[in-house]
């Protein structure tokens, strides 16, 4: 079960934030750091400004970085899906949540949508989106994928088909091929009988294999990316990843609109009470905590950013607090 949940990959992190970051915590405890670390784990907000390694090294990590991507943007395909973005742009987006995450991702979750190489073409969000999920989710499946593809597209006929999976030895009797048009792509049932051999072997995420073969059951030949796309829109293997709704509900999310309604009505509020407000309005407001204190955690490098900027002008605030 722990390997399974990855609870090491967590409890490693978690120790090395709280060596890192002893004196702050000391001053509220270790217990309350360790409650506060598993319950954004939980809540899915851990890789919140996180390197790109900790977002991609867990399937809980990957599905938590997806559904805030989601909930943080999903504002840009609203309107009938008035704002296209090119891949640069959604690049741009997914760096305010993790600044090192890599172009090359990005890239191929948009030629996905595009089918070439174009990437100056604009995008809707939901189309960039559910290509996005496939791509970072399914990494390391769509690599094997794509070298089974490349040999099948080849015309190779060994009478072995070496699968590649995390274990070596694995393999599997074909029927020799002919050589086609990669126009044409592939026969689908050969490629699905790879791929099925790819899903039990393989250690890392896939997505089920029932479902594969569902979506390819009514296909003769497929190519590369019109495999991909079909996993892109197939509404069976998003529910089993579990990570954004339906695409009639991507842009429906009542928890996150009532969080924004109670922030803007607390906004419109101070705007209409302005400074002139009476000094017996101001003493009822609520008394706000030290933030040292109450504040809730916030990841290393956040943190080290923070103090970093604060770095020129703690005489000030020393003198101002005085």
């Amino acid at each position: 079960f722990a390997a399974q949940r990855h609870v090491l990959t967590y409890m490693e992190d978690a120790v090395s934030q709280l060596l890192e970051n002893r004196e702050d915590i000391s001053q509220y405890g270790i217990a309350r750091f360790f409650t506060e670390y598993f319950n954004s784990v939980r809540q899915g907000t851990h890789i919140l400004f996180r390197e790109f390694s900790f977002v991609q090294a867990t399937p809980h990590n990957r599905a938590s970085f997806l559904r805030t991507f989601w909930r943080c943007f999903r504002t840009v395909g609203k309107n009938g899906g008035k704002y296209l973005l090119t891949a640069q742009e959604y690049h741009c987006l997914l760096q305010l949540l993790c600044p090192d995450f890599p172009m090359e991702l990005t890239q191929k979750a948009a030629r996905i949508v595009l089918m070439d190489n174009a990437m100056d073409c604009l995008m809707s969000f939901s189309d960039f989106l559910f290509a996005f999920q496939i791509q970072f989710y399914y990494s390391e499946f769509l690599e094997s994928v794509s070298a089974i593809y490349q040999d099948l597209l080849a015309g190779k006929n060994p009478n072995t088909v070496i699968v590649p999976t995390s274990s070596s030895g694995q393999h599997r009797q074909r029927q020799p091929q002919n050589d086609c048009s990669p126009l044409d792509g592939v026969e689908a049932s050969l490629f699905y009988q790879c791929l099925e051999s790819l899903c039990d072997r393989s250690k890392y995420s896939c997505p089920p294999s029932a479902l594969v073969k569902e979506m390819l059951s009514s296909a003769q030949r497929l190519t590369f990316y019109g495999f991909l796309m079909a996993l892109a829109k197939d509404q069976g293997i998003n529910r089993a990843l579990g990570a954004l709704p339906d695409k009639g509900d991507l842009f429906l999310d009542p928890a996150m609109d009532q969080e924004l309604e109670k922030l803007v009505a607390q906004v419109s509020g101070l705007s209409m009470a302005g400074p002139t407000s009476s000094s017996r309005d101001t003493a009822n407001l609520p008394i706000r905590n030290s933030p040292k204190i109450n504040a809730p955690w916030k990841p290393l490098h956040h943190r080290r950013k923070m103090d970093a900027e604060s770095e020129g002008s703690n005489e000030e605030t020393d003198s101002s607090e005085n």
